[in-house]
C-alpha cells in the first residue's frame, strides 16, 4: 500500500498482530509508514486512520528528514560547518568549515569536548537552582531517544553527548530539566513549574530539541 502526503508518495507497511486491539502508527527512519493493528482490521479502516492522521504523518516525516540532515552534517554549539574531507589532520575547525578525516572517531571527540563544558554548566545550574536538592553526579552517553536521564535514587544525571551540537541554551534547559526531577520525579504540572522557575525560556529550547 502507498499513500500520498504533502505531494509525496510513501510506502505503508501493515503489521497485523493477534494481541493488538487498537491501530498504532509510526514513521520509520526511511520514511515508511508502519501501521500495527489487529488481525481483522480492514484496509478501509487503515485508510481512514491515514486520512485522519495526515497532518501528524507530515509533521513526523519532516521531523525525520530534519534529523537525518542534521546527522549528515557537522554542528557544534548550534553552528553548522561545511565538512571538508582531508587526510592531513584528524579534525580542524575553521570559521565556516571543519576539516575532517573520514576515519576520525567523531563520537569520541564530541564526548571529550562535552565533558568539561557539561560539567561546568551542571555545576552552575546546581548552584543557581531555586530549590534545595542533592548534589548530582554527571555521566555522558550518546543516546538515541533521550537528551538526559536523572536517577533520583543515586542522583546521577546522564546527558546525551549530542547536546554538544546544539545551542548552549538547549544544554542548560536539559540540565535544569533533569535537576527538576530531583524535586518532582514525574512530568506533572508541578514539575514543569520547577523547570520554569529555573529556565524561563524552556519551551523555546524544548521545541529546538524536538525539531
Amino acid at each position: 500500500m502507498k499513500v500520498v502526503c504533502n505531494g509525496e508518495e510513501y510506502e505503508v507497511v501493515v503489521e497485523k498482530k493477534k494481541t493488538n486491539k487498537n491501530i498504532y502508527l509510526r514513521i520509520k527512519e526511511d520514511y515508511r509508514i508502519v501501521i500495527t493493528c489487529g488481525p481483522f482490521t480492514t484496509e478501509e479502516e487503515i485508510k481512514n486512520v491515514l486520512i485522519r492522521n495526515e497532518d501528524n504523518i507530515i509533521r513526523m516525516i519532516l521531523k525525520n528528514k530534519r534529523r537525518r540532515e542534521r546527522a549528515s552534517s557537522f554542528y557544534l554549539l548550534g553552528k553548522k560547518y561545511e565538512v571538508v574531507s582531508t587526510d592531513s589532520c584528524d579534525i580542524m575547525l575553521g570559521k565556516e568549515k571543519v576539516f575532517l578525516n573520514p576515519n576520525f572517531d567523531l563520537d569520541k571527540w564530541k564526548k571529550k569536548q562535552a565533558l568539561a563544558l557539561f560539567q561546568e554548566h551542571l555545576e552552575k545550574a546546581y548552584q543557581n537552582f531555586s530549590r534545595k536538592i542533592p548534589k548530582p553526579t554527571l555521566r555522558l552517553r550518546k543516546m538515541k531517544t533521550r537528551w538526559g536521564v536523572c536517577n533520583t535514587k543515586t542522583h546521577v544525571i546522564t546527558l546525551n553527548t549530542e547536546l554538544i551540537t546544539y545551542d548552549i541554551g538547549c544544554l542548560d534547559y536539559v540540565i535544569y530539566h533533569e535537576l527538576s526531577h530531583l524535586v518532582e520525579a514525574n512530568h506533572s504540572k508541578k514539575f514543569w513549574q520547577v523547570v520554569e522557575e529555573n529556565c524561563k525560556d524552556y519551551k523555546k529550547y524544548r521545541d529546538m530539541l524536538d525539531d
